[in-house]
C-alpha cells in the first residue's frame, strides 16, 4: 500500500469542498493493475449536466461528445427506471439527482506520490500548500435511527425467501436505512474520521451544492482501460479478528464457505450476462473467482471479470448494459430489481449507485456507493443504508448481524 501525503490530502479536501462542486477518488493506497491512480482532486464546474432518469445515458453521451474531457460524476440506483420498464414510488428524503456530471475547473491527480495539475492553473498546487487547516467545531454525535425495526426486517427477508422458494429469483440484495435527522455536521471532517476508521480503495467525497455523498466503498462497479472492461462484485462478507491467528483462519473459513461462494458466484454469471451485450464475442472471461480481500473491519470475497468492448459500440452504452450493478440487485436481476421496490421502506437514490470518471480518451473507473454516507445539508437530514443478498440458504438473524457489521464503521464514525 502506498499513500499520498496526508497533510497534503487534508488541505486539498478543504480547497476542494469550498467550491459548489467538487468530487475526490481516493485508493487510500490500495493498487490494482487496472488503477490509473491513487489520488484525483476535482474542484468546480466549467460545464455539468443534471437530469432525471428518461434519456439520462444518452444525454450523457451527448455531454462527453460535446466536450471530450475529463469528468466526474454520479450514476444513480433509479436509472434503473430507464433501463428496464421500472419504477420507484418509495419515498425519499435526500433527494439527489438520478445522473450528474461536471467538466471541472481543476484536476489534480496523485501517482506514486507525485501530484501533477491535469486541469487549471499549475500553480494551484502550491495555493493548497499553503491552505490553513482549522479543527472541526461540528459534534460528531448523532442519533442514529433505523427506518425499521429488527422483527420487520427478519420479516420482509423471510418475504423474499418465500420468493425464492417459489423460483421468482434466487438471490436478491435487501438494504435497511439507517438515518438522523437535525445532523449539523461538517462534511469534510465525517469524511476524514470514517476514511481514517476505514481505509478503502474506492472511497470518494462527492459535493453537489448541499448535498454530499462520503463514501469509504471497498468496491469497484466497472472500469475500462483501453478496449477492456473489469467489473469486480463483492459477495462473501466475514468480521475480522484483532488476533492474527484467528483472523487468517476466519479468512480461510470465507474462502471454503459453500454459501459465501453460492452467493458469489451467481453475481458473476449475472455480471457476465450483463458485459456479454457489450463484448466483443468470446472474450468475457473470469479472471479470478472467490478472491478474498481484506480491509480493516471485514474481509470480502471478490471475483473479478473482463471483456474486451465491441467495436462499434460507444462506452457509455457499455455502462448502461451493465448498471445497475449486479452486486447490489440480485439474480434474475429484473425481477429482484422489482422485490427490492416492494420490501425496501425507501428510495436508494445515490445508494447503490456510483460514483467515478471518465478521461478525454473515454477510459472509466466508477465504484459501487456502498459503505456511505449520504447527508443533505440544508435538510440537515443523514442516512446511510447496508444490505446483503438473500439466497434460499440465508438465516435472516445471521443477515441482520452482517447488515450491523457493514455498518459498523459509520456508527463509529457518527458516535464520537
Amino acid at each position: 500500500m502506498r499513500r499520498p501525503d496526508l497533510l497534503f490530502k487534508q488541505k486539498a479536501l478543504a480547497w476542494a469542498s469550498s467550491f459548489d462542486v467538487c468530487c475526490i477518488l481516493d485508493s487510500n493506497g490500495y493498487t490494482d493493475q487496472y488503477q490509473k491512480f491513487d489520488l484525483l482532486i476535482a474542484a468546480g464546474a466549467r460545464r455539468q449536466l443534471r437530469i432525471s432518469s428518461g434519456m439520462a445515458f444518452n444525454s450523457l453521451k451527448d455531454f462527453y461528445e460535446e466536450h471530450q474531457n475529463w469528468m466526474f460524476g454520479l450514476l444513480g440506483y433509479d436509472l434503473k427506471n430507464e433501463v428496464e420498464n421500472l419504477h420507484s414510488e418509495n419515498p425519499d428524503t435526500l433527494d439527489f439527482p438520478d445522473l450528474f456530471f461536471f467538466v471541472p475547473e481543476h484536476l489534480i491527480a496523485i501517482k506514486d506520490a507525485r501530484p501533477e495539475v491535469l486541469l487549471g492553473n499549475p500553480e494551484i498546487l502550491q495555493e493548497i500548500l499553503q491552505q490553513e487547516l482549522h479543527p472541526s467545531k461540528a459534534s460528531f454525535e448523532q442519533k442514529i435511527e433505523s427506518r425499521m425495526s429488527k422483527q420487520t426486517y427478519l420479516d420482509k427477508v423471510e418475504e423474499l425467501q418465500r420468493h425464492i422458494h417459489l423460483g421468482n429469483i434466487y438471490e436478491v440484495t435487501f438494504c435497511q436505512e439507517f438515518f438522523a435527522e437535525h445532523a449539523a455536521i461538517d462534511p469534510v471532517a465525517v469524511y476524514e474520521k470514517l476514511i481514517n476508521i476505514s481505509p478503502t480503495p474506492f472511497a470518494g467525497f462527492f459535493k453537489i451544492g448541499e448535498q454530499y455523498i462520503l463514501s469509504a466503498s471497498p468496491e469497484r462497479f466497472l472500469s475500462k482501460k483501453g478496449r477492456t472492461l473489469i467489473s469486480q462484485p463483492i459477495k462473501g462478507t466475514a468480521r475480522r479478528s484483532h488476533h492474527p491467528e484467528a483472523d487468517q483462519r476466519i479468512k480461510s473459513l470465507l474462502k471454503e464457505d459453500l454459501k459465501e461462494q453460492t452467493e458469489n458466484v451467481m453475481i458473476v454469471d449475472l455480471v457476465r450476462n450483463d458485459l456479454t451485450k457489450s463484448a466483443l464475442p468470446g472474450t468475457v472471461k473470469v479472471e479470478e473467482l472467490f478472491g478474498v480481500y481484506s480491509f480493516p473491519q471485514v474481509h470480502q470475497m471478490i471475483s473479478t471479470i473482463t471483456c474486451e468492448l465491441r467495436p462499434g459500440l460507444h462506452f457509455i452504452d457499455a455502462i448502461r448494459n451493465t448498471f445497475p450493478m449486479g452486486s447490489m440487485t440480485g439474480a434474475p436481476k429484473i425481477k429482484a430489481m422489482a422485490l427490492i421496490e416492494q420490501q425496501e421502506c425507501r428510495k436508494r437514490g445515490a445508494y447503490s449507485g456510483s460514483i467515478g470518471y471518465i478521461n478525454p480518451d473515454g477510459d472509466f473507473d466508477f465504484n459501487v456507493v456502498i459503505r456511505s454516507i449520504l447527508y443533505e445539508a440544508k435538510k440537515q437530514y443523514l442516512s446511510f443504508q447496508v444490505g446483503g443478498a438473500i439466497t434460499y440458504s440465508s438465516v435472516p438473524e445471521k443477515e441482520y448481524e452482517e447488515c450491523i457489521l457493514k455498518a459498523s464503521a459509520i456508527i463509529e464514525t457518527l458516535k464520537g
